[in-house]
Parts: C-alpha cells; structure tokens; sequence
C-alpha cells in the first residue's frame, strides 16, 4: 500500500482521455495506488489506450459491473477523481443517475464522504447551458471539488478542444484531491 492509499481514476470519452496515462504516472509519483475506471463511452469509443494504462497502473481498466457472485475487483477507494469529465457525467451525476459502474461508484463515493475532485473537459457553448452551470454547483455541494475557474481549468471554443489537449492539466485534479 502506499503512502496516500488508492485513488479511483475515472475517465470519460473526451479529447484527453487519449493521454490518461499522464492521469496515472502522475497520482502515483505523488504516492498514490491508481485504480482506473472508463466510462463505458471512453472504453468502447476508443478514446483510452486501455494496454498503457494497464501497464502505468499495475490493474486492469474496468468500465463494466462485476458480475453475479464476483468478487470485488478493486481494494476500496481512499479518494476519487474524474478526469476529464464530460457534461454528460456532470449532468448525471448531479441527477443521481448510477446507469453504468463508473456513475455507481461516483454516487457511492459522495455518499461515503470520499475526497472527490474532478477536472472538466468541454466547450463555452456546453458549459453555457444551465443543466452544466446547476450541476455543477449540485456536486460542489456535495464536496466535490470542481477544478474549473481562472487559474485552474477553462472551457474551450467550440471546435477548438484539440488545441487544448496537450495542456490539459491532469496533476491539478490529482493535487486537489490530495488537499
């Protein structure tokens, strides 16, 4: 076990998901246990190089419910972070919507009083609607920490997230969860 305990990496189906292999070395040079958790579009879309995680994390990536009379998969979580999150899981999330094992374990992590810190990913014009805006104040409500202002993480123009990958700053979610 290491020094900080393990943290659930949750990723979605966003332009940077692509290098979530930063997510983890990352959280594991700051002394974490990396368990890393797709959600179901990250996974089948494509957008996860699922080997390489797999490798950097030392388990295997899971996005799927275990099945009936399997044991657990993961040791429990210590702290959560989303990284990048979509508005599709901000949305659902702050509905309390668990349809895939990514949401459940995000529902369960709010309710167990879990550090939780989430790094968003998504354009002016979906951050402009006000389901985003209203979930986004429903999870900091929770005591879910939302990297998301001046200084920490901004939406992007539209059309224009492929510029932003390569800046994404993955180690302030990490660092805010270690807070």
């Amino acid at each position: 076990m290491t020094e900080l305990g393990v943290l659930y990496a949750i990723v979605c189906a966003a332009g940077p998901a692509r290098d979530a292999k930063r997510l983890v070395d990352t959280a594991k040079e700051r002394g974490w246990d990396v368990c890393v958790v797709g959600t179901p579009a990250a996974v089948e879309g494509g957008f996860l190089d699922v080997p390489a995680l797999e490798a950097a994390s030392g388990r295997p990536v899971r996005s799927t419910w275990r099945r009936e009379g399997e044991g657990k998969r993961n040791p429990a979580a210590d702290a959560v972070v989303v990284a990048p999150m979509t508005m599709n899981t901000a949305n659902k999330w702050a509905a309390g919507i668990a349809d895939t094992y990514a949401l459940g374990l995000l529902a369960e992590a709010v309710g167990l009083g879990l550090p939780v810190a989430v790094l968003p990913f998504w354009s002016t014009a979906l951050d402009a609607h006000p389901a985003t805006r209203r979930s986004l104040e429903v999870l900091r409500g929770t005591g879910v920490r939302v990297v998301y202002g001046p200084g920490e993480w901004v939406p992007h123009a539209p059309g224009s997230g492929g510029r932003r990958l390569d800046g994404y700053p993955w180690e302030l979610v990490v660092d805010a969860v270690g807070r």
